[in-house]
């Protein structure tokens, strides 16, 4: 008996083994995507503070409302961003003295004074939201949005977003 397969045989073989790989692949990036919240807590902000622990009692959540008609905003600008927060988040406290809850709208900047009126455009949604945080400390990041303000505009991970700063703001910062 010849052990050699024959052509048809090698070539069902050769099928089951691609079959084997690309499912190992899907696998493979089904796990990476299941991973990639974990690794945007990593861009900084809430992320570099020290964990404050959650008390009993909830507090209500103090967002900052702006009118955005009483606001001038600069001409718009592209810069990169992308979104922090989730479960391992929550209860931490930001930089600027707020503690970052699941419906906290805000925004990490480096330069921008706390409190600074942001207009952020993304996909024909938007939202004016204040720097509550320090960072993202990754290059080519100039913008770090909470999951809440992530969520208002659909913004999904990592990408180039449309900015403006209020007029009032703008010269104290970026």
């Amino acid at each position: 008996m010849n052990d050699v397969l024959d052509r048809p045989e090698r070539k069902l073989a050769f099928d089951a083994l691609r079959l084997r790989a690309a499912l190992l692949a899907v696998v493979i990036a089904a796990l990476a995507i299941a991973a990639a919240p974990a690794a945007q807590a990593a861009t900084g902000g809430a992320a570099s503070a020290a964990p404050v622990p959650v008390e009993e009692k909830v507090e209500a959540a103090t967002a900052t409302v702006f009118n955005e008609a009483e606001l001038t905003f600069t001409p718009y600008r592209f810069a990169g961003a992308s979104w922090y927060g989730g479960t391992s988040m929550w209860g931490r406290s930001t930089a600027c003295g707020q503690t970052l809850r699941p419906s906290t709208i805000g925004v990490a900047n480096k330069t921008l004074p706390c409190g600074t009126p942001v207009k952020f455009v993304w996909h024909g949604h938007s939202i004016v939201a204040p720097v509550i945080d320090r960072g993202p400390y990754i290059k080519g990041r100039a913008w770090d949005l909470t999951s809440a303000a992530a969520e208002a505009l659909e913004f999904e991970g990592i990408g180039r977003i449309r900015y403006a700063v209020a007029i009032e703001y703008a010269s104290k910062g970026l």
